[in-house]
């Protein structure tokens, strides 16, 4: 750059409408008004002066310190608001998301569907260090369609996580959630899996795709998927049937014996080995145990860097069964099909409900074939791991885990880690 080029740029700070000047000037007079308040000491003797006069100095010099400090923060606000004007009024917020949080412990969640996205919307709030490790088995609805259209990872569960750790986290549900219902091309899909697709037909790649859709909704922590590669979920039920695709195993009306993905060598995404690898945390679920959880743990390398990871690994049970996947399993079962399809150290404890839902709720989930998952916390101490019992329930058209509930138990379980000195 040129002499006469920085010169340029230094003058238009000053051009009409940048709301600076006025802050330049106002500081520049308050450096005016220390110097002749400390210079009008300075020159004569201290004792030669009336009373009066002193005051005047130190006036001077007190109202110059006012201003200068008036005008650094309004140009500071000036400034920040030119960056990121859906904050003005909030740069506490923005000093201590951007200072403060960036500094928080390393968590990683595995899972996906919205079980996921509750989570990530609790912990956000003490940590921007999450990666979301998601599944991108999806291959219903409209994920299921672009995924087959445009030959890409499915990107539904990748919305989702992208919407809870976006800043402004409500009115990016509304838009990325948006569902188009006109009888047009677009019928069925959600703006945020267009958007999506938009940006790996834009960028060529699908990773970055989703690191500049991070950008452009300034979300705290990254998502990332488990793997870049196109995989099919595959079932095999106890009848001997198999069932091949993530949207058809639960309509399949039998109990699922094995899960698997094909192909079977996928391989993980690496920044999401190397967030494993790097974790303080890691959390499994909560959401669809053989469709959300087990599929990312499917991915050997994803299933290699969980197991040597050595660091506690936390399961988070579901609160209520789903039908198709988990008739009937208590959070015993939960666990045991888990360690089963996986390995037994992919986790150390698990996080059950307690807590009692309401019976409108009960008599709505079981006209869909769901009921409450019951806490045997016995069962699951037996198996070798740990258990913690916590009033979970969120209520509201769904029943869901209670996402600051479950932070402030994250946040707990991090600081006896912390205490413990388990991280290597």
């Amino acid at each position: 750059m040129t002499k006469n080029s920085k010169l340029n740029n230094f003058f238009k700070w000053f051009y009409p409408g940048m709301r600076i000047k006025r802050w330049v000037f106002l500081s520049l007079l308050g450096i005016v008004l220390i110097i002749l308040g400390v210079g009008g000491v300075a020159t004569k003797r201290y004792t030669d002066l009336s009373p009066v006069v002193v005051y005047v100095y130190m006036a001077n010099v007190l109202l110059g310190i006012i201003l200068i400090i008036l005008g650094f923060k309004n140009m500071l606000v000036s400034v920040v608001t030119l960056l990121m004007p859906y904050k003005e009024g909030h740069l506490v917020d923005i000093m201590y998301q951007k200072r403060f949080l960036e500094h928080g412990p390393k968590i990683v969640v595995i899972g996906g569907g919205t079980g996921l996205s509750v989570i990530l919307h609790g912990i956000k709030e003490y940590t921007s260090n999450i990666t979301a490790v998601v599944t991108v088995a999806d291959d219903g609805g409209s994920s299921g369609r672009l995924r087959q259209q445009f030959d890409i990872v499915a990107p539904g569960d990748i919305r989702n996580c992208l919407v809870a750790l976006a800043n402004e986290e409500t009115m990016m549900r509304e838009l990325f959630q948006y569902r188009f219902k006109q009888d047009t091309e677009f019928s069925g899909h959600s703006f945020g899996n267009l958007f999506i697709t938009a940006m790996t037909q834009v960028t060529g790649d699908f990773e970055k795709a989703v690191k500049e859709s991070s950008k452009v909704l300034s979300i705290r922590g990254r998502v990332l998927p488990s793997t870049l590669e196109k995989v099919t979920l595959v079932a095999e039920h106890k009848d001997g049937r198999v069932t091949e695709g993530e949207a058809k195993i639960p309509q399949a009306g039998s109990p699922i014996k094995k899960i698997f993905i094909r192909p079977q060598a996928a391989s993980g995404a690496p920044d999401a080995i190397k967030a494993i690898q790097e974790a303080e945390l890691i959390i499994l679920g909560p959401g669809s145990l053989y469709t959300s959880v087990i599929p990312n743990l499917l991915i050997k390398e994803i299933q290699e860097a969980v197991i040597g990871a050595q660091v506690s690994k936390i399961y988070v049970c579901n609160i209520m069964t789903q039908a198709g996947e988990t008739d009937r399993f208590k959070a015993s079962d939960h666990v045991r099909e888990l360690v089963a399809q996986t390995h037994p150290k992919v986790l150390d404890a698990c996080i059950v409900n307690v807590g009692k839902i309401p019976q409108a709720m009960l008599d709505k989930y079981f006209a869909e074939n769901a009921v409450p998952v019951v806490a045997d916390s016995k069962a699951i101490r037996e198996f070798g791991y740990v258990v913690i019992e916590e009033d979970l329930v969120s209520v509201t058209d769904h029943v869901r885990h209670d996402a600051d509930k479950l932070a402030k138990i994250v946040g707990n379980l991090l600081s006896l880690e912390r205490r413990s000195g388990k991280k290597r």
